[in-house]
């Protein structure tokens, strides 16, 4: 995060405070918030919850379907996400997101855990009309600047037994609109490391965003989105309007 004209690592403390490396306590709304890593490739998973495929009128698929986002996408916590005045349906995707942590090249699933740094919570926003292909998603889908919240930091991969396992929820203005467990992916976390592998070489600081659940709602401006994952963290978003957008400070 961004505090006092430098960036700092933070954890959290006690009474939903954050802490500095100094000791020092702060509010979560007194720091500008960034994602918790510097990027790599962004890899994203289309339809890798069955639930989800069926909600959308598709089968679940028989081999990854993976895209490609830029680093422009994503922003940090507390940040704001803009609806385009021409979008009719924009909604949010509560992820788990999966960094790697070393060079890993033909990795077999049952080593893909020795790859991994950390996790963090991902809400990868999407605007259905401007759509042409689910199982080929355009750059105004999912590449949008501030498109992609991340955060609010990243979970060490030791903290995190089973990652497999872990419940996740969304909720817009405080009403829980999105429920479902990584349990319930398509592909796990070895198999897309696995498959990724394959024929590419991942790097330190590369995500994977592995999907969502079920439980799609319209946003709008002014909505508060919190995407959480168990044990992983709670992260909060705002949909604003182009107005808005355009014309707050940096």
């Amino acid at each position: 995060m961004f505090y006092n004209g430098a960036v700092h690592e933070v954890r959290p403390a006690a009474d939903g405070r954050i802490q500095l490396a100094d000791g020092r306590t702060l509010a979560e709304t007194e720091a500008h918030w960034l994602p918790p890593i510097e990027p790599g490739a962004i890899f994203a998973l289309g339809l890798n919850y069955a639930d989800h495929a069926k909600e959308l009128s598709f089968s679940a698929p028989t081999q990854p379907l993976v895209f490609l986002k830029g680093p422009n996408a994503l922003v940090g916590h507390h940040s704001h996400t803009r609806r385009p005045a021409d979008a009719t349906y924009m909604h949010y995707e509560c992820e788990l997101a999966v960094v790697i942590g070393k060079h890993a090249k033909n990795v077999h699933r049952d080593d893909a855990y020795d790859y991994v740094a950390g996790y963090t919570v991902a809400n990868d926003y999407a605007i259905r009309d401007y759509l042409e292909n689910y199982y080929r998603p355009n750059l105004r889908v999912k590449n949008r600047d501030a498109c992609t919240p991340i955060g609010p930091w990243l979970v060490d991969a030791a903290a995190v037994p089973n990652p497999m396992n872990l419940r996740l929820s969304t909720s817009v203005n405080d009403k829980v609109t999105q429920s479902g467990n990584t349990a319930d992916m398509v592909f796990d976390i070895p198999a897309l490391i696995e498959y990724l592998s394959s024929f590419m070489t991942l790097s330190p600081g590369d995500i994977i965003l592995t999907g969502t659940p079920e439980g799609l709602a319209d946003v709008m401006p002014g909505d508060c989105i919190v995407t959480e994952i168990e044990g992983i963290g709670r992260l909060v978003n705002t949909i604003v309007s182009d107005d808005t957008y355009f014309n707050t400070p940096l």
